[in-house]
């Protein structure tokens, strides 16, 4: 049998939650919520900012140096973290990402904050999958479950404190407060990393870093976030430069197939897809992530466009969703500790996210603004139960010297999955938008802004109403079997046991969240 099998790992007496373990939790948190709020906090300051530096022709380069560089910096991450130690690597990650608020808080023209945004994405990047990992760490597979599930709210926070802290920065001390306020989040996050966390040595000397497969993922990654982000928004998806772009990507990723089965230590391990929890679980959450960010990308529009409300008040507008995203991913976790089942939590999220977007589809202009806050509602209740829990799932598939690697690949794949949500989404939109205002003599789809809708005669405004619920409902429905595929994918996940010790090659003893071995 497999010495790595976590059913085979010895049991430890219970949870010992420690101080130390808590400030640790408190500090990761941090580092998480700095590093998810720098993906929605600079939406409703962009307007200003490239007004500002006189930078509009490059706008969506604000947003896309970001996710590129956390999506490339991901695995690599993860990878470093397994060979040389996470401590480091945290504090590293820690270092760029405050240092990329700096350089973007002093921006003084837009290439300097695309490169700044840059910085900070290197840095964002190994904070989300070093926060994640670390945990695994201290804490046991058994009791991860309640520390994954609050972790995961992080990102519900973020995505509705995010657009109203940045509209609050703007129209308040200004929008460079928007970097500013990383810097006291990341000297706490430093400060409780060199503190509190004490983790055991890993000796990196004769390990081989892969190098020629960073690069080449670097490059794949780059040319899909570009076919991602420009197809049917910058260019038609039938030019010659998308579909060279297309060709590009592929012949990319054949190539990093290539390298990674003759490297000595893969940045994403091949061995890691002979895992059928990784395969299922990973596959499920790039889907989810597709309609998670399809519909928080593009609700806020609908609300502002088609319901009049404020920007504001679109923000707070989906707490029905975050809400309860927030509370069912902390109970699920909890129920995985005390119970050592998981398996049918997703399952129930993915049904649930599929009947919600269902439900937005029905929408209307006419439709009741807490009728579309209930449907909001059903689909918060599945992501909560959906998303964090997969991530134990692929923890627990693997050693805890692999562990980094592991986390850092499912993230990789759904940040893949987040990207592509909010650019297909969007292209679909677009087109189907400008279809809609074609003929009404409204003018281009971009001219329009909440204000001049509300504006129009009320002949003209229902009509442009009418097809910005047209252009953007419909697709909720062409998304839902991307979910029920992945809930049938989550059908075939072998529930094992989760592991209630931390057990390492080296170790003599089992550890738990109270061990104490300094890095």
């Amino acid at each position: 049998m497999n010495a790595h099998d976590p059913a085979e790992r010895p049991s430890a007496a219970g949870e010992q939650t420690t101080p130390r373990v808590t400030f640790i939790f408190a500090g990761l948190m941090l580092a998480m919520l700095a590093a998810s709020l720098n993906q929605t906090v600079l939406n409703p300051a962009l307007p200003t900012i490239v007004g500002e530096l006189h930078g509009v022709d490059r706008m969506l380069w604000v947003i896309t140096a970001y996710i590129l560089a956390s999506t490339i910096m991901m695995p690599v991450y993860g990878k470093l973290g397994d060979l040389f130690g996470r401590r480091p690597l945290l504090l590293t990650a820690l270092t760029i990402f405050v240092l990329g608020s700096v350089l973007g808080a002093l921006a003084g023209d837009i290439t300097w904050l695309i490169i700044a945004r840059a910085v900070q994405g290197a840095g964002g990047g190994g904070l989300m999958v070093l926060s994640q990992a670390t945990i695994a760490d201290v804490i046991p597979a058994r009791q991860r479950g309640r520390y994954l599930g609050i972790m995961s709210s992080v990102f519900a926070v973020s995505s509705v404190a995010g657009p109203l802290l940045g509209g609050w920065f703007t129209e308040g001390p200004g929008w460079r407060w928007v970097f500013w306020i990383n810097v006291p989040l990341g000297a706490i996050a430093v400060v409780a990393a060199v503190v509190f966390l004490r983790l055991p040595r890993v000796s990196g000397s004769g390990r081989r870093i892969d190098i020629l497969g960073m690069a080449v993922l670097s490059v794949v990654t780059t040319l899909l976030v570009l076919v991602a982000t420009w197809g049917g928004s910058q260019y038609p998806w039938t030019s010659p430069i998308m579909l060279a772009l297309i060709a590009a990507t592929v012949a990319g990723a054949v190539l990093f197939v290539a390298v990674e089965r003759r490297a000595h230590e893969p940045v994403i391990g091949l061995h890691l897809f002979r895992d059928r929890n990784f395969d299922l679980v990973t596959a499920a959450g790039l889907l989810i992530s597709i309609a998670l960010f399809g519909v928080a990308a593009y609700m806020p529009t609908y609300l502002q466009m088609v319901a009049g409300k404020s920007a504001t008040t679109a923000g707070l507008l989906m707490l029905p969703m975050m809400g309860p995203m927030f509370v069912t991913s902390t109970l699920a976790g909890r129920f995985v500790t005390r119970t050592g089942r998981y398996k049918r939590i997703p399952l129930v999220g993915s049904v649930l996210v599929t009947v919600g977007l269902v439900l937005l589809s029905t929408l209307d202009a006419e439709t009741p603004l807490w009728m579309l806050c209930c449907w909001l509602a059903v689909l918060g209740v599945g992501f909560g139960t959906a998303m964090q829990i997969l991530v134990l799932v692929v923890q627990n598939s693997f050693p805890i010297e692999e562990v980094g690697t592991a986390t850092a690949g499912n993230n990789y794949f759904r940040q893949i999955g987040a990207t592509l949500g909010s650019a297909v989404v969007g292209s679909v939109f677009a087109a189907r938008l400008a279809g809609g205002l074609s003929g009404t003599g409204v003018g281009e789809p971009e001219s329009l802004t909440p204000a001049t809708v509300q504006g129009l005669p009320d002949t003209l405004r229902q009509s442009v109403l009418e097809a910005y619920n047209d252009a953007l409902v419909p697709i909720y429905l062409y998304i839902a079997p991307l979910v029920m595929v992945a809930g049938v994918l989550l059908c075939f996940v072998v529930e094992k046991p989760l592991a209630t010790t931390i057990v390492r090659k080296n170790d003599s003893v089992p550890t738990g969240p109270a061990a104490t071995a300094s890095t």
